[in-house]
């Protein structure tokens, strides 16, 4: 599970207790091994003698030899650490990203060790959230009948100058060499701080660590090069320590005279130094002790180091494009970050646990905790950046296993800001709206070309000429779903609080957009699309489809609200042509089970699906929902399609099933196919992907499936995509795509809001609902919390952030009507019922901050 902020790198918590995929160099490298980094403890007993050192790791699995899957691989050098030490016997991982837990056990071990490791993470706080730290908290506990002493150990290499990727053998790695480790102590914290002072200010390397425990009485080797000295450095702690001396020669690492010294002046050229701190205990039978450690980072020179789609531009010559790292102009550097980590350490565990405390309070099971909270790790996994001036951006995902074949392991996956990917990926919209607003401003002040069309890729820096007349790649002209998207977008930031001025602002940019498509697309008289549509699938679909279809309606639907708040004439074209091709597209494509693709005299016949059941092909709708847009076809028809996809193509067992390119499942797995032909008639060239297994797909159709009222069919899928990275052979925490981290699985962000029937205006105040059978969590513009029904009617609880009302939309309820309390003041109300549900309306809106209930009483 990866620990760090957004746009800061991370290093993973592993279950088996380690730290593995060091990816703090502003590059994704998921075989990031950082040699000689690791905890260990000793445990001694005065008498009857004890003494035993413990890796605090277990005994790495085998490889499970899944496909396209490299997140169980353990480095060698672990394995060769193992082999001279011994870790634990076993080891137990339970976690609600951004907090796991670890239980250290081993028999020979008397005491019971548990570790807590977590990242601040607080919706709506993007500043808390973007902290390049790891933060841990050890707990000790004597479990033997005697006092038990010793020593937590925490060794860590100076990474200063590695560029990430190149293999490090020992300590001998490239960019190595000048590297200093510094010690501090202060605050009652012990302090390593890693430099390396052979680096240049702008070398893509520089920058610092900083090791740090919460003890001021820790030993420390300040330098050494094999994991050997730091062990044999923990078996020198002594009862006799000299301690005491550190009140007069603070500077001092070690205070205990005989024990291993350590080696001096900055590392040669190549090479570089590990540090390790050592915490003394002592426990008498049944004591606790915790120890706080803390990791940060500060890297700040983020160079464009992906290659960008797009013809060669020979112009730029030898240019890096320095982009920089936004958090670095919050933080001077790792010991700026360290202080507020130590300052802050109680008040950001709060704020963090007061989110995943919302999920694991609600009525949530523990398997779909686990999932919808891990919906956010992309948002901070390597996948994603900011760059010094605050733009936000975002890869499709990170290159690992399931990319080798087309573009290597290392670094992100197909640049940048991918519109049709990013159309699926709700997570960052919900939870850190203003970083979502700001890839809009990419788009329309960046992106958009002069004739009105959105290329779906921007260059970087944003200041380098974009993609306006040239092939793009994936696929090669401006896609138009990424088009239709931007739309969408565009008026979900509105709801989401970004205002009419904000609105105001881009309204121009939309209806350029908007006139662009349909005078290149709707040309036929009908209101549907034809002609060449460049898609998601890196390929163009033709025809009549309601993939497109569907995205077009929502889209004309959306410039329709937006347009009555803006430009009231434009809103009439809109809703016509709307109810024009809403009409068309039923009549002309379902075929009384699903809706399929009718192509035109001088279709291209590759790449299509015809006859096929596209498991994305009522995505519009799902956004409509979203939205709250009203169904854009017949609601019966809908749902009928969604059963047939549900039947048709979710597939039990791989074990005899070809994979034309990658296989995100296999064996005995479920999954959700992209497509299937279940009367025959597939085409000899079929849609791209159409046997591969995509989660940002299925977590679309799930959700759209609970709009729906269709929980059955929505469970089935959930239960196969779950049960496929349940933590045995794929990580819960990456979910694989066009590479790791992928974006587009971001779409279960959409399942947690489908399964409250939750949606917002925020610039109205209108909060909807479904009526709960179990309590639910929410996440809306300015805070977040919990729907729950109770013995006298329901109640919405906030529990992080503040939460404003004006009006409670209540579909599927029945009631006669409610009284309003606020921590048990009654409010005045309006009620009204209809035959979608109850409205409740305030004389003026009501504001709930943490802790505070509204509850609505029959």
């Amino acid at each position: 599970m990866p620990l760090g902020g957004i746009g800061t790198g991370n290093v993973a918590i592993c279950a088996d207790g380690s730290l593995r995929q060091w990816q703090l160099h502003n590059i994704g490298n998921h075989a990031g091994a950082l040699p000689s980094s690791f905890f260990a403890v000793r445990a001694t007993r005065w008498e009857p003698p004890l003494d035993t050192v413990r890796i605090l790791q277990s005994v790495p699995p085998a490889s499970t030899g899944t496909p396209l899957v490299n997140d169980d691989e353990v480095p060698q050098w672990q394995r060769d650490l193992l082999a001279r030490h011994p870790g634990v016997e076993r080891t137990t991982f339970t976690a609600t990203y951004p907090e796991a837990t670890v239980r250290y056990e081993d028999s020979l071990l008397p005491l019971e060790i548990t570790l807590h490791a977590f990242t601040p993470l607080v919706p709506l706080d993007v500043d808390a959230s973007s902290i390049p730290a790891a933060m841990f908290t050890f707990r000790l506990v004597n479990t033997d009948s005697l006092d038990i002493h010793g020593s937590l150990g925490i060794a860590v290499q100076n990474a200063v100058g590695w560029d990430g990727i190149s293999p490090i053998e020992g300590v001998r790695g490239a960019g190595y060499g000048g590297n200093v480790n510094r010690l501090r102590r202060a605050d009652g914290w012990t302090a390593v701080e890693l430099e390396n002072v052979a680096l240049a200010d702008d070398a893509p390397g520089a920058g610092g660590l900083v090791l740090a425990a919460d003890s001021d009485d820790a030993s420390v080797l300040l330098q050494w090069r094999d994991p050997d000295e730091f062990v044999a450095f923990l078996r020198s702690r002594a009862l006799a320590s000299g301690a005491p001396r550190l009140a007069y020669a603070p500077g001092t690492p070690d205070p205990q005279r005989h024990a291993p010294a350590s080696a001096v002046g900055p590392s040669p050229a190549g090479d570089t130094w590990n540090t390790g701190i050592a915490v003394p205990f002592q426990l008498a039978p049944g004591e606790t002790r915790e120890i706080r450690v803390a990791l940060t980072w500060h890297f700040p020179n983020r160079y464009v180091n992906f290659e960008q789609f797009g013809p060669a531009r020979p112009e730029w010559g030898r240019s890096k494009f320095w982009l920089g790292n936004h958090y670095a102009t919050r933080y001077t550097d790792a010991r700026d970050v360290f202080s507020r980590v130590r300052s802050e350490w109680n008040s950001l565990r709060a704020a963090t646990e007061e989110w995943t405390g919302t999920l694991t309070r609600s009525g949530l099971d523990a398997e779909a905790v686990t999932h919808l909270a891990a919906q956010l790790v992309p948002i901070r996994s390597p996948t994603c950046f900011r760059a010094a001036d605050g733009r936000f951006f975002g890869f499709e995902g990170t290159l690992g296993a399931s990319t080798v074949m087309w573009s290597g392991a290392f670094g992100g996956s197909c640049p940048l800001n991918c519109t049709h990917v990013w159309n699926y990926a709700q997570a960052l919209a919900k939870v850190f709206p203003e970083l979502e607003r700001d890839m809009r401003s990419t788009e329309f002040e960046i992106m958009q070309a002069p004739e009105g069309f959105v290329p779906h890729r921007v260059i970087a820096p944003a200041y380098l000429r974009q993609l306006w007349d040239s092939p793009i790649g994936g696929p090669d002209q401006p896609a138009l779903d990424g088009m239709l998207g931007t739309v969408l977008k565009t008026y979900r930031e509105y709801r989401a609080g970004a205002g009419l001025d904000w609105l105001r602002r881009y309204w121009p940019s939309l209806v350029r957009l908007m006139r662009h498509v349909d005078s290149t697309w709707n040309v036929t008289g009908t209101g549907m699309l034809t002609g060449v549509q460049p898609s998601t699938h890196d390929i163009d679909l033709a025809g009549l489809n309601t993939f497109q279809g569907t995205l077009w309606l929502a889209a004309l639907r959306a410039a329709e609200e937006m347009a009555r708040l803006v430009d009231s004439k434009a809103a009439d074209n809109y809703r016509a042509t709307f109810e024009q091709a809403s009409h068309a597209y039923d009549s002309a494509l379902f075929n009384g089970e699903y809706y399929v693709q009718q192509l035109q005299p001088g279709d291209n016949t590759d790449y299509q699906w015809v006859n096929g059941c596209l498991a994305d092909q009522l995505i519009g709708q799902w956004w409509a929902h979203q939205l709250g847009l009203g169904h854009l076809l017949p609601p019966d028809h809908i749902q009928t399609a969604l059963r047939s996809i549900v039947k048709h193509n979710l597939r039990h067992g791989f074990r005899d099933f070809v994979h034309p390119y990658r296989s995100f499942a296999d064996t005995d797995d479920t999954g959700l196919l992209v497509c299937t032909w279940p009367h025959g008639g597939r085409p000899p060239v079929p849609t791209r992907y159409a046997d591969e297994v995509w989660t940002g797909t299925e977590y679309q159709v799930a959700a759209h499936c609970l709009w729906e009222g269709l929980a059955e069919e929505a469970q089935l899928i959930l239960d196969a995509l779950w049960a496929r990275y349940n933590g045995q052979r794929r990580n819960p925490y990456n979910q694989i795509e066009c590479g790791d981290h992928y974006v587009r699985a971001m779409a279960g962000w959409s399942v947690l809001e489908a399964l409250a029937g939750f949606s917002e205006d925020a610039s109205a105040g209108v909060f909807r609902f479904r009526r709960p059978e179990w309590s639910v969590p929410f996440v809306a513009s300015g805070g977040w919390g919990l729907w729950s029904p109770s013995s006298a009617g329901l109640t919405l609880e906030c529990t992080g952030g503040r939460l404003e009302i004006r009006e409670l939309l209540i579909s599927g309820d029945s009631a006669s009507g409610y009284r309003a309390f606020l921590d048990g003041s009654a409010l005045p109300l309006r009620f009204s019922r209809d035959a979608s549900g109850v409205r409740v309306g305030f004389s003026e809106r009501v504001a709930l901050v943490r802790g505070q209930v509204l509850a609505l009483a029959l």
